[in-house]
């Protein structure tokens, strides 16, 4: 089984329970702060590495197309927007930084300061859905000719002039999260580990996902629908639709109000499941 998402471990150590003394389990976690939460369990295999290179691993490790099962949970842990300095959340002042993995990559200041006009409002419209992304742009691209932007505190206080006071924190979430993706390159991470469980699940295999906004979700309907992330459908000479899976569950699945009560942050959470045929 193969765990892309280890983070916190929790998802990590319900499947553990659930194994027999044969079963192996791969983590994968690009942050350094995962790897306080690697279990002492000899059957579990901790990959320090961007979900991306699922396949390589998997083929390094011996065990490309034996999968059984493949979970993602593509939500931000808790972890990283209660930590002030990875600069994840509003909540805090800080660093403009937003990187998973601390080692390597641009940073959201990097971005937010180097970036054209036309690709940021790009960034906020696809990525946070904003319906000012163009203004957002043009306000920042004026603000950071003066002086650069560099703490989560110099950027708010650019941006929220923007947003009613009634909407604020949600807009706020959306400019943040469309920062995010950029960041850490999510969408395109998310199509190849997509693509590369369809190689890594053997026959009868299941591939488990959680999203928790539009981009990510249409993805995953359409290579459980399809077989690629662009929802093309490919038939053969009779008409019959080419997939590599099966949906488990034709409906998605949503958490109940009791769940969302004990987590407020599953609210946007849907659940997607398919078989490897």
């Amino acid at each position: 089984y193969v765990d892309v998402t280890f983070g916190g471990g929790g998802h990590s150590r319900e499947i553990l329970n659930r194994l027999n003394d044969e079963g192996e389990l791969y983590g994968f976690d690009q942050d350094a702060d995962a790897e306080k939460n690697i279990p002492a369990d000899s059957r579990f295999v901790f990959v320090r590495s961007n979900f991306r290179y699922l396949y390589n691993f998997m083929r390094y490790h011996g065990v490309a197309g034996e999968v059984d099962g493949l979970l993602a949970d593509l939500g931000v842990s808790s972890h990283h927007f209660d930590d002030k300095d990875r600069g994840f959340s509003f909540r805090f002042d800080g660093d403009l930084d937003m990187r998973m993995n601390k080692r390597a990559g641009l940073t959201a200041a990097d971005i937010v300061n180097t970036y054209e006009e036309e690709r940021l409002a790009n960034i906020f419209y696809l990525y946070g859905e904003l319906k000012n992304s163009r203004k957002l742009a043009s306000v920042i691209v004026k603000a950071r000719n003066g002086q650069a932007i560099r703490t989560i505190g110099e950027f708010l206080e650019v941006i929220k002039p923007l947003f009613g006071r009634e909407r604020e924190k949600k807009e706020l979430a959306k400019v943040f999260q469309a920062l995010r993706i950029e960041v850490n390159q999510e969408m395109e991470a998310l199509k190849e580990m997509l693509l590369a469980a369809t190689e890594a699940l053997k026959p009868g295999g299941r591939l488990v996902v959680i999203t928790y906004h539009s981009l990510e979700d249409r993805m995953v309907k359409n290579i459980m629908k399809t077989g690629n992330v662009e929802g093309k459908a490919e038939t053969d000479f009779f008409g019959n639709l080419q997939t590599p899976f099966r949906l488990v569950n034709n409906k998605v699945i949503v958490p109940d109000e009791a769940e969302i009560e004990r987590n407020p942050r599953s609210r946007s959470a849907k659940l997607r499941i398919a078989e490897k045929k």
